[in-house]
């Protein structure tokens, strides 16, 4: 793990594991660094006993002395006092994730609301394989909700739609996500084979979360890192992360998992985008350039109607002289018109749409 200095003079830890109580650590951070936090704080589930399956064996439930608060109002001043600090160190921009389950996500919704931030989504991981019911008395908790924020009210955020909508097969994501729990190969064991940690979350869970709300390069923090699910996903996809743990012995399985981790390539870490995200083009620049000439034609798609191109970048159809949206919706008849994929020019015989040339404008720019 290494240490790496941002612009400015603070020093921000990448990529590595910092040990100590989370408050604490996130205090010495300097503010406005942050472009995503993911907390999965602890649950006070308030255990009162063992459980045990209808057998009679024991169930592997979360009882570490880190999930025990002696009072809601202990819990509720330890709640405020992380996301306090989270908050101070996330950027304007930036966003959290918060996690948990019934017991303890309505308090926390509370406290987020209260420090200031503002609440974009809720989502519901509805497990695909839950943990069964074993006294038969409640139903089946087949589900932990999530809750997404920015920073404060009318705040900018990273939200990769398309590339979500890709994820999704096309169809837009929508706030119930159906998951699978940790099991399996992916699950961690500790040296006597037992679960190295009660709560290990998915790294299907995480992998969402980050293409949908980070882009490569970004600072990733956890400030209740356990095994490092985040610290995984986040080098697998080139983001940069910082993880904050207590417990030494999650510490050094973390730090062993991730060190394990092979990043993907350039290339692979490439997500679909917004037509909106792309570089802008004026229709002027075709003509500046040349690709275009003053006096030349343009064509409807639907062959329709026709215009000329003026040397401001202009265009002149009739009686009609705009922008290429303003001459194809009079023309049309219509409130609005994309220009770009409406009017196409004539080269060699061929109609070509005009967007084909301010494509390769933008690849040039990206290049």
């Amino acid at each position: 793990m290494n240490k790496t200095m941002t612009k400015g003079a603070a020093a921000l830890p990448l990529n590595a594991i910092l040990g100590g109580n989370c408050i604490e650590v996130m205090a010495g951070l300097p503010a406005n660094s942050v472009d995503l936090i993911f907390a999965d704080p602890p649950y006070n589930l308030q255990l009162k006993g063992q459980l045990h399956r209808p057998d009679n064996s024991k169930v592997d439930a979360v009882d570490d002395h880190w999930d025990q608060f002696d009072s809601f109002k202990v819990y509720d001043d330890f709640t405020r006092a992380w996301l306090r600090e989270a908050r101070r160190i996330l950027k304007p921009n930036g966003s959290i994730w918060v996690i948990g389950s019934y017991h303890n996500i309505f308090r926390v919704g509370s406290a987020l609301q209260d420090e200031g931030y503002w609440i974009l989504n809720d989502v519901i991981w509805r497990k695909s394989n839950p943990m069964p019911n074993f006294r038969g008395k409640r139903y089946t908790n087949a589900h932990e909700t999530m809750i997404w924020a920015s920073k404060s009210e009318g705040a900018k955020y990273t939200f990769n739609y398309e590339a979500l909508k890709a994820l999704n097969e096309g169809i837009q994501m929508r706030s119930d996500w159906v998951l699978p729990i940790c099991t399996g190969h992916e699950r961690l064991k500790n040296e006597n084979g037992d679960k190295a940690h009660p709560t290990q979350k998915p790294e299907s869970l995480l992998h969402r979360i980050l293409v949908g709300s980070t882009n490569p390069g970004d600072v990733v923090l956890d400030p209740f890192f356990g095994t490092g699910t985040t610290g995984a996903v986040a080098k697998m996809l080139g983001r940069e992360f910082i993880g904050i743990e207590q417990e030494e012995a999650y510490r050094e399985v973390a730090a062993k998992r991730i060190k394990a981790v092979r990043k993907f390539d350039r290339e692979a870490l490439q997500v679909s985008a917004s037509k909106r995200a792309e570089p802008r083009v004026p229709f002027g620049q075709l003509v500046e350039r040349g690709m275009l000439r003053p006096g030349e034609e343009l064509f409807s798609m639907n062959q329709r109607h026709k215009a000329k191109v003026r040397a401001d970048g202009t265009l002149v159809g009739g009686e009609v002289k705009g922008s290429i949206h303003q001459v194809g919706a009079a023309l049309e008849g219509a409130p609005s018109c994309n220009g770009w994929t409406y009017w196409c020019f004539r080269r060699d015989g061929k109609t070509v749409p005009i967007d084909v040339l301010r494509q390769q404008i933008r690849a040039e720019m990206q290049a």
